[in-house]
């Protein structure tokens, strides 16, 4: 099955989407969450998103706060890119969808509340990730708030978590809301429905 075709079947509006990707930066964090995976083997997802919904042009959009560097220009923060961007299997090797059985109603806010920080130009937080690598320190506790944390800035797993917590939903209770990363989304102890295409260990 190719990336297209996987998420062409199971892409749903709302979803989390997660991706491990072979870029240095991707490589980058795969390793570094490697102190929080099961087996301290490096981790299979770099990038989490929200499935956004599909638009007049046929197409499926998402939405992250990510770092995305074009030919003629720079993005930073939150913002909407159509899903295509993620169809590279050399690229993208890992994919996933997790389906938490939301209601409509909360599809909807999670959907709308994106939509207001993509509006508002919500930065991607560099400092953030420098609280994240502490928290994996021995003797630290992940559980505490983010040293580096901002209201209005996110790394992708700290907005999807920060959309999600707007419905209940707690990927990973013993971690706070701006320490958690794409594993522990990836291996929520929240119940779920995980469609995963793994390619590269």
């Amino acid at each position: 099955m190719t990336n297209e075709e996987f998420f062409s079947k199971y892409a749903d509006e709302a979803m989390v989407g997660l991706v491990g990707g072979t870029h240095f930066i991707d490589e980058s964090i795969k390793k570094a969450q490697s102190k929080i995976t099961k087996n301290k083997v490096m981790s299979a997802m770099s990038h989490a998103f929200i499935i956004g919904e599909k638009r007049i042009d046929g197409k499926r959009w998402v939405i992250e706060s990510d770092l995305q560097f074009n030919k003629t220009q720079i993005l930073v923060g939150v913002q909407e890119n159509r899903i295509d961007k993620y169809f590279d299997e050399k690229l993208f090797p890992n994919v996933a969808l997790l389906d938490f059985g939301l209601s409509k109603p909360h599809k909807d806010q999670i959907l709308k509340e994106s939509l207001d920080l993509v509006a508002s130009r919500a930065s991607y937080s560099m400092k953030e990730i420098f609280g994240i690598l502490l928290s994996f320190k021995p003797g630290q506790s992940r559980k505490t708030e983010n040293r580096f944390g901002n209201r209005n800035d996110f790394v992708c797993s700290t907005f999807v978590q920060h959309l999600y917590l707007k419905t209940g939903i707690s990927f990973n209770p013993e971690v706070s809301e701006r320490h958690i990363t794409p594993e522990d989304i990836y291996n929520t102890l929240h119940p779920c429905k995980k469609e995963v295409l793994i390619r590269l260990k």
